[in-house]
């Protein structure tokens, strides 16, 4: 049987800060075109697997692939081509506010060298039309609701096209609508455009919902990873506690 082909990574990582360990040996790997979700108590480093992987946290040992590229070691430069194939979607969004929705959009456009204003304007109707906001290009973000500001933060990492997509915390904060509005936007990104997905949550609901495998981060590394049928049954001690504390 062929192995799969892995679109993130990790082997073998140790990281601590300063006196505090958060990694001993932790490896996952995460498959090409598959939505894997990362659960986990808070503190446990599910967010600073996300940050590893862009390169903006280095692991102590170990090292990381991100398609097919191992990025220890990397130095900015480096990076660069790297960080191109991935984009993240912030906890709070972290939309610019002195900025129009368009001009958020175009931000990462402009930053790559696109100046092209035809070009930009079609690329920003498209991914808005995608995440269900067309026609709002010149709102602000202040005007816009939390829900709203979620889907821009959303449209605004696939603009660039990238390969991979990060989430910390999409759903955070969010009522049973707009939640509901996400999960659909990260299934559609993976139907549509086979974009890899990582999702940091702590949302079981949302988590079961778009995920084709969930990984349980404890005990400084990955004890469980499984489909979302053999993770509600599994015994594994750390995903029982989990999933007892978190489901009502």
């Amino acid at each position: 049987m062929t192995e799969p082909e892995h679109a993130v990574r990790f082997q073998g990582i140790d990281k601590a800060f300063g006196k505090n360990s958060i990694y001993q040996g932790l490896s996952l790997d995460i498959q090409r075109g598959e939505i894997l979700t990362i659960m986990g108590g808070s503190g446990t480093g599910k967010s600073v697997l996300l940050k590893m992987i862009l390169g903006l946290v280095e692991p102590d040992a170990g090292r990381i692939e991100v398609g097919g590229t191992e990025v220890t070691g990397l130095d900015e430069y480096g990076l660069l081509p790297v960080r191109r194939k991935v984009g993240m979607v912030f906890q709070g969004g972290a939309l610019f506010d002195s900025l129009t929705v368009f001009e958020n959009l175009v931000y990462p456009l402009r930053e790559r060298g696109v100046h092209d204003e035809q070009e930009l304007a079609d690329r920003a109707g498209k991914v808005l039309e995608m995440v269900g906001l067309a026609g709002t290009e010149q709102q602000m973000p202040a005007e816009l609701s939390g829900g709203m500001r979620k889907r821009i933060a959303l449209a605004r990492t696939i603009c660039p096209e990238p390969e991979i997509v990060l989430y910390d915390e999409p759903t955070t904060g969010l009522d049973p609508i707009n939640v509901r509005r996400i999960d659909d936007l990260i299934l559609s990104l993976r139907r549509d455009l086979g974009i890899t997905s990582i999702v940091v949550t702590h949302d079981l609901q949302s988590a079961f919902a778009v995920s084709d495998r969930l990984a349980m981060l404890a005990q400084k590394r990955i004890v469980e990873v499984a489909d979302k049928a053999d993770f509600r049954r599994s015994r594994q001690p750390d995903v029982r506690a989990f999933l007892e504390a978190m489901e009502p």
